[in-house]
């Protein structure tokens, strides 16, 4: 047994040694200094996997007893050892242990030296998992295994890393619950709510139905269909209170202004419409809970003022009046622009002075709180330039969204008040949290895989990757060893 266990730290020497050798070989030949640091890593590598073997034999097979009395009955030490792979950053380990149960065709109860290692229930170590989804978020599968098996010599299937998301993804949610509120001191004064939607390209699921597509595409059809996640983002900010110019200036002339307020303890989150223990969840159901939430959490004493920025989605203001959430409701001033210039366009050819100053014109009374003159005024210019066709579809559509939206849209009142009126978080969420990864070419997803990924994602993009990992290994812990601390006081390492 000890001769046993002395090889790895023996075999650990050796490669010490070797590397020793090795260098005084390099400088002899005059080799250059990457290729140097290359054969390095690797032999490194092999020397860590050496010496964490030889921790792992040290520890001996966690031979207890011949019974082991475990959650109020009495287990029996099955007569072989048991073989576990385990899959580090270093390369694979092979762990011998005892294994205790009723009979060895029985299921296994209790493997004190699992329990002592605190191994994970995958074969891949926990920090394996941690530095590979860290590729995987932010990178396809594919270039993830890449990228690994370039660093670590360690190759992966896509399949694998596939199920490591969704593996890592289930303890999201509690990790997310289980988050303090925001320190007061670290809080702006205004509470905002931000959402909207982004599709995600999904694979066609032949058992729900979804026959392939066979031949040329018919017109609008289209090789895989979208599932709208709802992405929505909860941050607070000081007042900041602008003039109609200010804002013109902003938007038309994209002149940032100075001492612009930066929002602050900002979190966003994703999610698809799936099933949540047998019941259909809508995506904006989520969300919408999500925000009534925080709203709990983060303005308990109702001292902060709660504003909503969205942009014109009739289905995303019904929810909000379905959580009758108390709100200062405000239409993302960008959306508004889009349509004024498609008004523009009507009358005046794009890239024109003439169209800019028919946007700035309109915008700027807006703003100023007249926006059913603005409206009016566009009606009587398509009767006043017998608009026909196109031209005219195109015009009552922008009328028509601004008439729906003209109750989110007091924007007098709001700049006078320091309220935003920009949606640019959540569209930049949109972007970075949804597309930038779940769009990448030829990316096509499962809902519960691609939930995984959106959840994985946020964490990461909230900057609390390491506090999930902690979370996420102490959970797994607690579940798979709930009597460690009873093995460790009859722990006794076998010589």
């Amino acid at each position: 047994m000890i001769m046993t266990q002395e090889q790895s730290i023996l075999k650990a020497k050796s490669e010490f040694d070797q590397m020793v050798t090795a260098i005084r070989k390099a400088v002899e030949q005059g080799q250059r200094i990457d290729l140097v640091e290359r054969d390095l890593w690797q032999r490194m590598l092999e020397m860590s996997r050496l010496i964490l073997q030889r921790f792992v034999d040290l520890q001996g097979h966690g031979d207890l007893g011949a019974t082991l009395e475990y959650e109020g009955h009495s287990l029996n030490r099955l007569e072989k050892l048991h073989d576990r792979r385990y899959v580090s950053v270093f390369g694979e380990l092979l762990i011998s242990r005892v294994v205790y149960g009723t009979r060895e065709t029985q299921k296994h109860e209790f493997i004190p030296l699992d329990a002592r290692l605190c191994l994970p229930e995958t074969d891949f170590s926990y920090l394996l998992q941690e530095w590979e989804q860290s590729f995987c978020v932010q990178g396809s599968y594919a270039k993830s295994s890449q990228s690994i098996d370039r660093i670590l010599s360690i190759g992966q299937s896509i399949h694998s890393l596939e199920d490591m998301s969704q593996f890592m993804g289930r303890d999201v949610e509690g990790f997310q619950n289980s988050q303090p509120a925001p320190k007061p001191e670290a809080e702006g004064s205004l509470l905002v709510l931000t959402a909207d939607c982004k599709g995600v390209p999904m694979r066609r699921d032949r058992e729900k139905g979804d026959p392939p597509i066979r031949g040329r595409r018919k017109k609008g059809e289209k090789a895989n269909k979208k599932r709208m996640a709802c992405v929505g983002a909860v941050y607070s900010i000081e007042p900041f209170e602008r003039t109609v110019d200010d804002v013109i200036n902003e938007v038309l002339r994209e002149t940032r202004q100075k001492d612009r307020p930066v929002p602050q303890c900002k979190i966003m989150r994703a999610k698809l419409t799936r099933q949540i223990e047998g019941i259909e969840v809508g995506g904006k159901d989520q969300i919408f809970s999500w925000f009534d939430d925080q709203i709990a959490i983060r303005n308990q004493d109702g001292s902060k003022l709660v504003v909503c920025v969205m942009d014109g989605e009739r289905a995303l203001w019904k929810m909000l009046e379905s959580y009758e959430l108390e709100t200062v409701c405000v239409l993302d001033i960008y959306h508004v622009l889009k349509y004024l210039w498609d008004a523009a366009h009507c009358f005046c050819p794009e890239g024109s002075d003439a169209a800019n100053d028919f946007v700035t014109e309109r915008l700027r009374r807006i703003l100023e709180g007249d926006v059913g003159r603005v409206i009016g005024g566009l009606k009587q210019m398509a009767t006043k330039h017998n608009l026909r066709g196109h031209r005219k579809k195109q015009l009552f559509v922008a009328i028509n969204y601004l008439q729906r939206n003209r109750r989110y849209m007091a924007y007098d009142e709001y700049l006078a008040n320091g309220y935003p009126i920009g949606s640019g978080v959540v569209e930049g969420a949109c972007r970075y949290l949804v597309k930038d990864r779940m769009e990448l070419t030829g990316m096509r997803w499962r809902t519960d895989g691609a939930q995984a990924m959106l959840d994985l994602r946020s964490v990461f993009l909230n900057d609390d990757w390491e506090a999930f990992q902690q979370y996420l290994i102490e959970t797994n812990n607690r579940k798979l060893y709930p009597s460690r601390e009873l093995i460790e006081a009859k722990w006794n390492v076998a010589a």
